[in-house]
């Protein structure tokens, strides 16, 4: 993808934070990318950016809006918008946090302007965390992790669906933590609030997904 806009953004004022090289969180990627390149405009350093880290920005944005169309609209926009606010970046965080941070902005305003809501209220999110009774759990769940179901291909669609069904917020934190498994500090500066913030809705989110997920996991053979 080539940007369309080519004046070169002025280099930000604050001191490096994260070095001088971009580490990509592309699967695979081997090759680093020169941040100083990126600063100063240089397109090619920004075309790969572009190829290491599209396939994992992908996966997060159509999590998040539940369509492939629009996920690449949407992946294109991140892009040029990046492009064009390089200037902005302060380099207070690593830049590909920043670069997620933008898609999923744009990805949450689709989902607002377009109405495409969860099936789940927060209030039925709430109801669905595992109950007690004396410190006993009231239900005993099927023994099997949301972090690492997606290995199996027969369970991707499955947990796919579940985590549609959530609320935006929820959907958006159990996407990034638990299947992308970016630590709890980068997905709070991606989504601009604290890290004890992100803790509340990770717990909600998989309380909520295992309540939806228990009855198709209790069918499936262990693997």
């Amino acid at each position: 993808m080539k940007p369309t806009n080519k004046a070169k953004p002025e280099r930000a004022g604050a001191p490096p934070d994260t070095g001088d090289m971009v580490t990509s969180t592309a699967d695979g990627a081997e090759d680093a990318i020169s941040l100083e390149a990126l600063m100063a405009g240089d397109e090619k350093a920004f075309e790969q950016l572009v190829v290491q880290e599209s396939p994992r920005l992908f996966r997060v944005i159509v999590r998040i809006v539940g369509d492939d169309d629009e996920a690449e609209s949407i992946l294109q926009e991140t892009f040029l918008q990046a492009y064009q606010r390089m200037n902005t970046f302060r380099r207070e965080s690593k830049l590909t946090t920043w670069l997620y941070a933008i898609g999923i902005n744009l990805a949450r305003a689709s989902l607002r302007k377009s109405r495409r809501l969860s099936s789940l209220e927060d209030q039925e999110v709430e109801r669905m965390q595992p109950q007690f009774n004396r410190g006993m759990f009231v239900e005993t769940p099927a023994v099997w992790d949301p972090a690492r179901v997606t290995e199996y291909s027969d369970r991707q669609q499955l947990v796919r669906r579940g985590i549609e069904e959530l609320p935006e917020d929820y959907r958006t934190v159990v996407t990034l933590r638990d299947i992308e498994e970016y630590s709890t500090d980068e997905v709070a500066k991606m989504l601009d609030i604290s890290s004890g913030a992100v803790r509340v809705r990770l717990h909600r989110a998989r309380g909520a997904l295992r309540k939806l997920l228990d009855p198709h996991m209790r069918r499936l053979p262990r693997q």
